[in-house]
């Protein structure tokens, strides 16, 4: 049963995670472009006003899958409460991958978004 708990902890870590940066994106996009922290794509870092709104942007949808992977990973755990170490820890490897998978998808709307308000040069359009 330790185990259980033990992965479900580290399975919910990265749905907080998501909730925890994508408001901190949201409030601090309007900084200075930082090497360590934020949206860095080539797209979001053309010049401030692409950093804002990417950090914007993807901050607000981390925002939003945290809040829906949440109560969603916790579901996912609740019929392996009594199953083996093993099983467990499958499931819990799978979890992760597939929370991982969202935050690298994510990239996509973000990256879209950027070139649906950005020119090349990073000049808003219209």
């Amino acid at each position: 049963m330790w185990f259980w708990w033990f992965m479900f902890v580290c399975d919910m870590l990265i749905p907080v995670t998501f909730i925890i940066c994508g408001k901190m994106m949201q409030r601090q996009a309007s900084e200075k472009m930082s090497g360590r922290a934020g949206y860095r794509t080539k797209c979001s870092m053309r010049n401030a006003e692409t950093w804002k709104f990417a950090n914007e942007h993807c901050g607000r949808l981390w925002w939003r899958i945290g809040w829906c992977m949440l109560p969603l990973s916790a579901l996912v755990h609740l019929p392996f409460i009594h199953s083996s170490t093993g099983t467990i820890g499958s499931m819990g490897g799978i979890l992760c991958a597939i929370q991982t998978l969202a935050l690298i998808v994510s990239i996509i709307p973000t990256e879209a978004a950027l070139r649906k308000t950005f020119t090349e040069n990073g000049e808003r359009i219209g």
